[in-house]
């Protein structure tokens, strides 16, 4: 089965962690240099309005861990990157997937990629969907991306993707284990997108791809790129 986008899309998990220290400009960097095409990172906003990307979204000040929505940018480690240095360091031709884990880091995120002519390849992941959806007023370019597990969908995933297309939600990502061929046909047939996180092994990315998912997440970029690169023409 083909994929909407072709290629798909090979997000380097928090810049390929299989690599370099996760969520560092050195291992975006380097996800890049490996074939990756897309960036996956989270993001959170500082108490000073900056827009940062760690996972956790705790660090250590002085003796204390806190919350990085309530520190200033100045007080964050170095080696902890803000979305502007991304995209100062590495440019914009890649897609940025974006896990907002603080929803209020959502508006200053797509002003940054505004201001860096990125937001047409901006995925903007959340696992609510009216969170989601509540972001589509602010940009008609960004990518929304309803982020959730099969089992979270009571409604039934034809529903689910009926309401993608009612909201302007692009994509839903799902483990690589919640999909099956007719899955993917189904939001397909809504053209949107199907994405699939937390595709290690080469048997995995595989198989999502043969099924033709859009866009596959992979701490190894070494391995997704060669599995994406043999299905091309």
């Amino acid at each position: 089965m083909q994929s909407l986008r072709q290629p798909p899309i090979g997000f380097a998990h928090r810049g390929g962690r299989a690599h370099a220290p996760e969520n560092t400009l050195e291992a975006f960097a380097l996800g890049l240099r490996l074939g990756a095409t897309g960036l996956e990172s989270d993001c959170w906003v500082t108490s000073d309005g900056v827009v940062v990307l760690d996972h956790d979204g705790v660090v250590r000040v002085g003796r204390r861990r806190r919350m990085i929505a309530d520190v200033p940018r100045s007080a964050l480690p170095a080696a902890l990157p803000s979305l502007a240095e991304l995209y100062e360091r590495c440019g914009t031709a890649f897609e940025l997937s974006l896990d907002v884990k603080d929803p209020a880091a959502g508006p200053p995120t797509i002003a940054v990629a505004r201001d860096a002519a990125a937001e047409e390849r901006l995925w903007l992941c959340h696992d609510r969907l009216e969170v989601v959806a509540g972001w589509r007023p602010l940009s008609p370019a960004i990518q929304l991306v309803d982020s959730t597990r099969l089992r979270h969908i009571k409604e039934g995933a034809e529903r689910r993707a009926a309401s993608h297309l009612e909201l302007g939600v692009d994509a839903v990502n799902l483990h690589h284990s919640d999909w099956s061929t007719g899955l993917v046909t189904l939001w397909h047939r809504f053209e949107r997108y199907a994405l699939a996180w937390d595709a290690q092994q080469p048997r995995i990315l595989d198989a999502v791809l043969d099924m033709g998912i859009d866009g596959v997440f992979s701490d190894h970029v070494d391995r997704m790129t060669d599995a994406i690169n043999r299905r091309r023409p």
